[in-house]
């Protein structure tokens, strides 16, 4: 007999905020939308104001830099700015189960109708099974508007295909309770944290929304991935006799996070 999946949600304090978006980053395929959030919550300072615990998450505890432990969770935190506020949700993992992310996205949304969210930005990965010198960022939105004005940004519309998890299932319960959802995705191996899809996904939000973001440190954290990948195919190289190694390919039109 399997026990019900429960998800608690802890409030410190509800933000009064104006004009608030989401932006959501989760761990999956390169830790491209983790990375990006990640760097978004430090360089904003953004201020803690809840936490999603789920009994669905991995059944493990996270270590903390101080040593101490810590129940995996979604945290959400606000920021001020000058014209428009955010609310930013960074998750240790997702669900393990289909009808728990559900669950969760739910959960999500009736936070963003309190907070009186309008539109979802959600950052994932679009997995390719090869390396690129110049990534690319992808994207879909439940407005076809939207969609219409992504050349705008260097954003390749996806016109097939799924986003798996939480990345995509937020964007589409929130369509039905009237919130405008738009998904970014990096485009990356798969194989590699790539704090390369990270930037440039963080770069393509920066112009989509007027947001001044400092972004140096993702910019360093871009440079060792890319000498990762030179060492890993300069390895791969040697091994095929100097000759360079091909990656295994994924049929593109199959953009997705896992």
């Amino acid at each position: 007999m399997s026990l019900p999946q429960r998800i608690v949600v802890e409030i410190t304090e509800m933000p009064h905020l104006k004009n608030p978006s989401l932006i959501c980053g989760f761990p999956g395929s390169g830790y491209v939308g983790k990375l990006a959030i990640d760097h978004m919550i430090d360089e904003l300072k953004a201020v803690p104001f809840a936490n999603m615990f789920s009994s669905s998450f991995p059944p493990q505890v996270l270590i903390q830099p101080d040593g101490t432990t810590d129940l995996m969770k979604n945290t959400f935190y606000y920021y001020k700015g000058t014209t428009n506020d955010l609310v930013l949700l960074s998750g240790d993992a997702q669900p393990v189960t289909p009808e728990s992310e559900y669950e969760m996205a739910e959960e999500i949304a009736k936070i963003c109708e309190k907070l009186g969210v309008k539109t979802i930005y959600t950052l994932a990965a679009y997995i390719t099974g090869a390396f690129s010198k110049t990534p690319k960022v992808y994207g879909t939105s439940t407005i076809p508007k939207i969609v219409n004005e992504f050349q705008n940004y260097g954003i390749s519309v996806m016109n097939s295909g799924s986003i798996t998890g939480m990345n995509g299932l937020i964007i589409g319960v929130g369509k039905r309770k009237g919130i405008t959802g738009i998904c970014l995705l990096g485009e990356t191996s798969g194989y590699v944290v790539d704090a390369k899809a990270s930037k440039i996904v963080l770069e393509t939000l920066v112009k989509m929304t007027n947001l001044k973001l400092d972004l140096t440190g993702i910019t360093k954290k871009a440079q060792d991935t890319e000498h990762l990948v030179k060492t890993i195919e300069e390895q791969m190289g040697q091994r095929a006799g100097g000759d360079s190694l091909p990656m295994p390919q994924h049929d593109k039109k199959l953009g997705y996070i896992s």
